[in-house]
C-alpha cells in the first residue's frame, strides 16, 4: 500500500515539473537565464521538485525505477549553490532533460500503477 506521503511528494513533483514545462516552453538557453522573473520562478520550482524526490522513500523510487531518481539527487545541490555558470548548467540541464523525462515517466506509471497516486489512507 503506498502511504499518504508518497502519494502527496509524487503529486508535487507533477505539479512542479508541469509548471516548470509551461514556465519554459518555447524559451531558448539565454532567453530563461536572462529572464530575472521566469528564471527566479523556475529554480524556486526546481528546488520543490528535488526536495520533495530528496523525500520519496526507498521503496517508492523502486517502483519507478526509470526515472532519474540519481539525477536528481545531484541536482539538489545544484540548486542552492551561488549563482554563476555551474548554476546555469544545472538549471537548464533540469529543464531540458530531467523535467521532461520526469513528466513522461510519471503519466506512464499513472497509467500502469495507478495506486501509487491516489490517496488512499
Amino acid at each position: 500500500m503506498t502511504s499518504l506521503i508518497t502519494t502527496a511528494l509524487l503529486g508535487l513533483i507533477e505539479q512542479a515539473g508541469t509548471a516548470i514545462a509551461t514556465l519554459t516552453e518555447g524559451l531558448e538557453r539565454n532567453e530563461l537565464l536572462r529572464s530575472r522573473l521566469t528564471r527566479t520562478e523556475v529554480l524556486r520550482q526546481l528546488k520543490l521538485l528535488a526536495d520533495s524526490v530528496a523525500q520519496l522513500e526507498p521503496a517508492a523510487r523502486s517502483e519507478m525505477p526509470e526515472l532519474d531518481w540519481s539525477g536528481w539527487d545531484a541536482m539538489c545541490p545544484r540548486f542552492s549553490g551561488p549563482p554563476g555558470e555551474p548554476l546555469d548548467d544545472a538549471l537548464w540541464f533540469a529543464c531540458e532533460s530531467l523535467v521532461p523525462a520526469t513528466l513522461l515517466w510519471l503519466r506512464v506509471y499513472q497509467q500502469s500503477q495507478p495506486m501509487l497516486f491516489r490517496m488512499t489512507p
